[in-house]
């Protein structure tokens, strides 16, 4: 993950951003464990804010509270436009839509399998 906390895990930093997801309001938040299916991540999370100012909010707090409380840099792609913002935390992917656009792209189907909702449910 971090080379400024080596001993947190993909999980900690899971919680950290669910937390964060929580925190400012996030709708329709769904983490994806990746573990085993991608080398690109071990968790994904897809949440969606109710307009273009949230969900660019949802982002810059996220991405501000890593760098502060975890020492994790994150890559940010969307941030201007705000109807899909996607944030890059190393170990965790977060994909944060407006409504709409989230609806039209359903990464979440992609991602899901059956038996990937269940283990989603017990994160």
């Amino acid at each position: 993950m971090s080379a400024a906390h080596p001993d947190a895990t993909s999980k900690d930093l899971l919680e950290r951003i669910l937390a964060s997801l929580d925190d400012d309001k996030a709708e329709d938040v769904i983490p994806i464990d990746l573990r085993g299916r991608s080398d690109m991540a071990d968790f994904m999370v897809i949440c969606s804010g109710r307009s273009t100012r949230q969900v660019s909010a949802i982002a810059e707090k996220l991405v501000d509270r890593l760098k502060r409380d975890a020492g994790v840099a994150c890559k940010v792609e969307g941030k201007e436009t705000g109807d899909w913002v996607l944030i890059d935390a190393g170990d965790v992917i977060v994909h944060v839509f407006r409504p709409e656009v989230r609806e039209f792209y359903q990464l979440e189907k992609m991602w899901q399998t059956p038996s990937a909702q269940a283990q989603a449910a017990k994160i």
